[in-house]
């Protein structure tokens, strides 16, 4: 790990309660990475391994069946990390300079353990969050709380009277709400709540993204906005679950687009997105892997419930925590040929952090600016 990797590790922190230092902090990462994106057009080699986010599926156990999810069916069906096993990786995770880590699935809230696993993050000063469907959490929240979470994000797919069934459970609407007014209730601002609106096809033509922006507003929480991508391994292709987007949807994708800007120039902050990658949503949503936008997967590590590591969690496997130490697979030959995979689209080109890959490259920003 670089001299630059550790200073980033412990700066975090220290910014987390200081966010015009936080703002100003970013701003200046995302132009030293958009500088040397425009250097790694020319020569890729400059791409090298900068891990700063873990994300670990924990389980592939989950509560729900989403029509458009694999989890629970087909994909990595019964397979749990343990506890020992998630802790080990997160002791070489922040060895190796990543300073932030998601506890994911699968529905993360089944793992017996997990509370151990937030734990063990805290103690190593790693930042912690989960992304869950929110049934579980009115039961899970207070130990979680204990154990150290404060932001926990939740995936939308709209209330399933109003709008397409996707969840297929009729009780998940009310044991959602449930759940985000009993930790508003208990614990106020102490745990952030961030809402991450699924943008699919039945979503986008049910205009879930509505009851996202009142559900939000109604508990104070952070709006994100999630691109379903069919290259991603744990959803169905198009043609088993028929959730896609096609050019004629465009119309109501714009329509989007404008409610989301209105909504994001009214609270600013409560919607972490850039309005560039706003615009941008329509194009990525109907081009999928014909979006051309460099990766920048390289800060990313992805462990699923398996075992396996990968740079994200589409491709460019690396290795398994089962059959050696992540220590052993970070920062290696493979874990370099990767990233720079990564960045040239060497790989299934999946909607892999959309945000941040428009804001590092100079001609996306210059394209979506105005648009």
């Amino acid at each position: 790990m670089s001299i630059a990797e550790r200073l980033v590790q412990h700066a975090r922190p220290l910014l987390e309660d200081r966010p015009i230092l936080k703002a100003i902090a970013k701003r200046v990462d995302i132009a030293s990475a958009r500088a040397s994106h425009s250097i790694a057009a020319s020569f890729p080699s400059v791409i090298r391994p900068q891990p700063r986010q873990l994300t670990i599926a924990v389980t592939a156990h989950c509560n729900l069946r989403c029509v458009g999810c694999r989890y629970g069916r087909d994909f990595m069906v019964g397979e749990q990390l343990s506890v020992s096993e998630v802790c080990a990786a997160l002791d070489d995770a922040f060895d190796a300079g990543i300073s932030t880590v998601r506890f994911y699935g699968g529905e993360p809230l089944v793992h017996p353990g997990l509370k151990e696993m937030v734990a063990h993050a805290r103690k190593l000063g790693l930042r912690s969050y989960i992304t869950s469907n929110g049934i579980l959490l009115k039961q899970k929240i207070d130990e979680l709380c204990d154990a150290g979470l404060r932001l926990v994000t939740i995936g939308f797919y709209g209330f399933e009277v109003e709008n397409t069934p996707y969840a297929q459970r009729s009780t998940y609407s009310e044991s959602l709400e449930r759940s985000l007014a009993y930790v508003r209730e208990q614990y106020g601002e102490k745990i952030e709540l961030q809402l991450n609106f699924v943008a699919m096809g039945p979503t986008c033509r049910n205009k879930v993204w509505r009851d996202a922006l009142k559900l939000a507003e109604r508990y104070g929480m952070f709006l994100h906005v999630d691109l379903v991508s069919f290259s991603t391994p744990f959803f169905l292709n198009d043609k088993q679950a028929g959730i896609a987007l096609k050019p004629d949807d465009r119309p109501v994708l714009d329509e989007m687009v404008v409610d989301l800007l209105r909504y994001k120039n009214l609270v600013e902050d409560r919607v972490p997105h850039s309005r560039e990658f706003i615009r941008s949503i329509p194009d990525w949503l109907l081009k999928q892997e014909d979006m051309h936008v460099p990766c920048d997967a390289y800060q990313n590590l992805w462990i699923g419930a398996d075992g396996t590591v990968q740079l994200c969690d589409t491709a460019l496997e690396l290795g398994s925590i089962r059959k050696q130490r992540l220590s052993e697979i970070v920062f290696s030959d493979a874990h370099r040929r990767a990233s720079q995979d990564a960045f040239l689209l060497n790989c299934p080109n999946c909607i892999c952090n959309p945000e941040s890959r428009i804001q590092k490259h100079a001609p996306s920003m210059r394209k979506y600016r105005g648009a």
